[in-house]
């Protein structure tokens, strides 16, 4: 029969000689454990679309040239977690947009992911889908199709001020993909993770910011083939972009 009056070596989930919380062992395990994932992935060896959008160049012949980031800069545990948790909150959207009656297509009849290469294969881009038909919704089909899933603050940003001027990035993105696989259209979901509110802009090709994305794409494998660096993005250190880069210490000391 277990004594409740007497002391079994544990408080409130941790044992007495263990100044960890028995949650804070639980999560170390668990990031551990994703984090040997990670690194058990072959690298990226190409320019990933979802990443020529960034807006300082130097920073991707970084990425590109697998460049060791700043000390205490690498992906933790719980950036982890986020990631996997937005591919299951894209898998809600999809079958939400499927049950409302949008054929929403993410795989190739053969099973692949669409997606694209170019320049050799040193630029590449996989979509989160294409929609080919659906509801009367003022939309013409085909449209691009990409989901992101945010937190209740930059949702709220992206769904006040548009995804084009909340999210170059993504805005990037998009136009990327759209002039590679040939589409007019392209429809973007931000879920709220707070609140699961939805928020769907219809996103037009650009084409003339596309061609200079691309342009942009390849002078950055240039300048990473070659060794060199492209200008910084900024004049200082303290500039709010380079505060928050994984690569600003080696940047800034690098005074070439």
């Amino acid at each position: 029969m277990l004594d409740l009056n007497h002391n079994s070596g544990f408080v409130y989930g941790r044992a007495a000689n263990d100044p960890a919380p028995l949650g804070a062992r639980i999560n170390a395990e668990i990031d551990r454990a994703l984090i040997a994932e990670r690194d058990a992935q072959r690298p990226r060896d190409y320019l990933g679309a979802s990443r020529i959008g960034e807006p300082c160049a130097r920073r991707l012949v970084y990425e590109f040239a697998k460049t060791p980031v700043d000390p205490g800069k690498e992906f933790a545990g719980l950036t982890l977690r986020i990631f996997e948790a937005g591919h299951v909150f894209e898998d809600l959207a999809i079958r939400w947009l499927r049950a409302a009656g949008f054929d929403l297509r993410t795989q190739r009849r053969d099973g692949g992911q669409f997606g694209f290469e170019t320049a050799g294969g040193r630029i590449r881009g996989h979509v989160d889908g294409v929609i080919v038909d659906g509801p009367e919704i003022g939309l013409c089909w085909p449209v691009l199709w990409e989901h992101k899933a945010l937190k209740a603050s930059s949702w709220n940003d992206t769904a006040k001020k548009g995804v084009r001027a909340s999210k170059p990035v993504y805005y990037a993105q998009m136009q990327i993909y759209m002039a590679y696989m040939g589409l007019e259209a392209a429809l973007f979901t931000a879920l709220n993770k707070d609140t699961c509110e939805l928020y769907h802009e219809h996103v037009p090709f650009d084409a003339a910011a596309a061609q200079a994305l691309s342009d942009k794409a390849v002078e950055v494998l240039r300048a990473a083939e070659a060794g060199e660096l492209l200008p910084r993005i900024a004049a200082h250190a303290d500039f709010y972009l380079c505060r928050f880069c994984p690569f600003a210490k080696r940047c800034w000391e690098d005074m070439a």
